[in-house]
């Protein structure tokens, strides 16, 4: 199996008291889900725990055996509940250390900004041996030791450094979606969504996923159709027309 043919999985480990407590909604997940499945890695798992450290540390012992990637959004900042470098550092058993590339962006980026602060080099505290990921937006960089990724809570930032990892991480075949929708409640094909998955999952595979809505006093739903091979979702989408037109439903390519 070459590496386009393997399947490349990734967690998303989400840190944050106020992702939990409501105060803020997490924003990280879309696109980190979007931005790996350009890399041919597929987003399988997500967890959203405390600023806590035992539960960081459970959460990322669970994860990192599980799947190729973790990536973690929250706690790096400059205050003292960013704890997220330290409990990180304690679950891989290595100490917290100033790095000194870091500490060099820093000091640059705080230059004329009232210079580097005790609580501003707190940003530079990476887990012994860590890499960093670049970060144009703030300076503080982004964290990478071994398949894990320490980034940033706020999703401007997250966004920069994931652009900073585009074409770094070893993926397989981008997964590719195609959407059809119709006017029709999930019970009344959930026959043909079956059958049309199944003739269409041998080779590179296809999944069909069913999203519901209720709109203008209607039922509907649009149908994504996933593949890896462009052929496939080709053929599946115009499958799964065909099927809805036989029954008496029009279908909409794209959705509704």
């Amino acid at each position: 199996m070459t590496s386009r043919q393997r399947i490349w999985t990734a967690a998303a480990l989400v840190i944050g008291d106020e992702i939990l407590s409501g105060r803020t909604q997490d924003r990280n997940v879309a696109q980190i889900a979007s931005w790996l499945g350009v890399q041919g890695i597929r987003l399988t798992e997500v967890r959203i725990v405390a600023d806590d450290a035992g539960a960081i540390a459970k959460a990322l012992k669970a994860l990192q055996g599980a799947y190729d990637y973790v990536f973690t959004t929250g706690g790096i900042g400059p205050t003292h509940d960013d704890i997220t470098v330290d409990a990180i550092a304690a679950a891989l058993g290595v100490p917290v250390v100033i790095h000194p590339e870091a500490r060099a962006i820093l000091e640059r980026y705080y230059e004329n900004r009232g210079g580097l602060t005790e609580a501003r080099l707190r940003m530079a505290r990476v887990p012994e041996g860590a890499e960093l990921i670049r970060n144009r937006m703030s300076g503080a960089p982004g964290i990478r030791i071994g398949n894990l990724f320490i980034m940033a809570g706020v999703p401007a930032i997250a966004a920069g450094m994931l652009d900073a990892l585009t074409g770094e991480l070893e993926g397989g075949a981008p997964l590719l979606s195609a959407t059809v929708g119709a006017w029709v409640g999930e019970s009344d094909v959930a026959d043909l969504l079956r059958d049309t998955e199944r003739a269409f999952a041998a080779g590179a595979g296809c999944a069909i996923g069913s999203y519901p809505f209720f709109r203008d006093g209607r039922t509907g739903a649009n149908f994504v159709v996933r593949s890896t091979d462009a052929a496939v979702l080709d053929d599946a989408a115009k499958a799964l027309v065909t099927g809805l037109r036989a029954i008496g439903r029009e279908a909409v390519p794209g959705g509704i």
